[in-house]
């Protein structure tokens, strides 16, 4: 006897589906649309084809913002993923003092972007922000709003105080999901502090490592409102970054369609890395399960 499949199940994703097609797919589909044509105004759109598109990949505009974001991508990782685990593994493991640090590590993460860049661009002024007044007062130039250096240096702590407590959160999931039985075998085997981190707790964090890591990628490489809010992109286009150039050139300059492509290849390049890190990832984590 043939089994009968009810399908009105269905019915209950259908909500679902017509969210995800109102709030990703029509908007996606708009995109497309502005960058293969050209406007003058008044609504009058002119089929453009692949000339945004071309134009982008021959202009050094675009690829000296994808330098500078993936410059700051790859700084933050270096920075954020191991100061994170570092953190993690001084954290307490049960009592009070654990979910005191549970809480305190949590809190820059409840703080709202724009919020965080107004409260590092009052923090490092020289005139009323504690940072930039003590470096000034112990004569170490420094001027984010002027100087190359001191801009990148301030958007890169900002975003390591930001983001540095979600690594080790994650991090901290994963060292209590260690057996004490681990700790109990490398003790009687006398095995020092690093072998422990090396063979044990490190092989355990993997998993949520690969999931921090994708995040913190993908949140570094979209970035905005922080170091818009802090240095506009300056000075000059030092902290121009790719989504900084992206709203500038559609709402500043107002270029919907070379904006629309902008925007497209942007969306691919981050799919595209994102799939690559997470293939290899999950390609050194079967290799080593493996072994």
């Amino acid at each position: 006897m043939e089994k009968t499949v009810n399908q009105r199940a269905w019915f209950l994703v259908l909500p679902v589906l017509a969210l995800v097609a109102f709030s990703a797919v029509i908007p996606l589909m708009t995109v497309v649309n502005y960058s293969v044509q050209d406007t003058f105004g008044n609504n009058k759109f002119f089929w453009a084809g692949i000339e945004w598109f071309r134009e982008l990949l021959e202009s050094d505009r675009m690829w000296d913002a994808l330098g500078r974001q993936a410059a700051f991508s790859a700084i933050i990782l270096a920075i954020e993923v191991p100061l994170g685990i570092l953190v993690a593994l001084n954290m307490p493991k049960r009592g009070f003092w654990a979910s005191f640090c549970l809480v305190v590590m949590s809190l820059p993460l409840l703080i709202p972007w724009n919020v965080v860049g107004t409260i590092w661009q009052i923090f490092g002024r020289v005139d009323i922000g504690l940072l930039g007044y003590t470096l000034e007062a112990l004569g170490i130039p420094y001027n984010y709003t002027q100087g190359f250096f001191a801009a990148w240096a301030t958007v890169v702590v900002m975003d390591v105080w930001h983001w540095t407590s979600l690594i080790a959160l994650l991090a901290y999931a994963g060292l209590q999901s260690i057996p004490d039985a681990y700790y109990q075998a490398a003790k009687i085997d006398q095995a020092s502090r690093w072998k422990i981190f090396w063979y044990i707790e490190l092989p355990k964090m993997r998993g949520v490592l690969m999931i921090a890591i994708l995040l913190r990628f993908m949140d570094s490489f979209m970035i905005y409102t922080e170091p818009f809010v802090v240095t506009g992109g300056g000075p000059g286009n030092s902290t121009t970054f790719l989504s900084i150039d992206l709203v500038k050139m559609a709402l500043g300059q107002f270029d919907l369609g070379p904006a629309a492509a902008f925007s497209i290849m942007y969306f691919l390049v981050i799919l595209l890395i994102s799939w690559v890190f997470y293939t290899v990832m999950t390609n050194l984590d079967k290799a080593e399960r493996v072994q």
